[in-house]
């Protein structure tokens, strides 16, 4: 009988695919952070976008973003502004809009994990500080800065190292997790925990 190969089935025969389109990026940029979310179908990495342009105080959010996505950048954002409140002029984020782009490719099921992600893009673009291209992170924050655990850790971590990411950072209270992974998940991964904005913001600046 013939054998049909389609896209669809195409792994079936093959494997998975071995190159990732969403390697990590060389060089350290403004505005552009690598998160990890959770799917379905595993974790993936996802590179937020944030760009602050000259406007009327706007808050753009474009990409797939659920309510729980769109309901983290606005805290993202009041955090921001908190945190750079000594840095900037003091109608900044009245003359500013601010524009968040999640890329489509990437479909997060259970919300609530790029809360830090976006905090740190978003302060990336508005300060013009460069972030490190060879970190992801994962969290959620809250209003004071605070980074909460998050679930699907292990899928997430996995995503990272295909992509070539060498750290991961990764809430505190995520550690009892890690610790019932098997080691090879976290072969060739430096994970790093956080507690609060400030230590992702410490170690991702360039």
């Amino acid at each position: 009988g013939q054998i049909k190969v389609t896209a669809s089935n195409l792994e079936d025969y093959l494997g998975k695919r071995k190159y990732s389109l969403n390697k990590a990026n060389k060089e350290p940029q403004v505005g552009i952070v690598r998160g990890l979310a959770w799917t379905s179908v595993g974790g993936e990495t996802l590179e937020i976008e944030v760009m602050s342009l000259k406007g009327s105080g706007k808050l753009e959010l474009t990409g797939k973003l659920g309510d729980v996505m769109q309901e983290s950048a606005k805290i993202a954002l009041t955090y921001v502004r908190y945190l750079v409140q000594d840095q900037v002029a003091e109608d900044y984020f009245e003359k500013h809009d601010i524009h968040i782009h999640v890329p489509e490719g990437a479909t997060p099921k259970d919300g609530p994990s790029a809360g830090v992600t976006m905090t740190t893009a978003i302060y990336s673009a508005v300060t013009e500080k460069e972030v490190r291209a060879d970190v992801a992170m994962t969290g959620e924050v809250t209003l004071r800065g605070r980074v909460l655990p998050i679930g699907g850790l292990k899928e997430k971590l996995l995503a990272a190292k295909e992509a070539g990411i060498q750290e991961v950072l990764v809430p505190k209270e995520n550690s009892r997790d890690v610790d019932e992974m098997e080691a090879e998940i976290l072969e060739g991964i430096e994970l790093k925990y956080v507690q609060k904005v400030e230590d992702v913001l410490k170690e991702v600046l360039v």
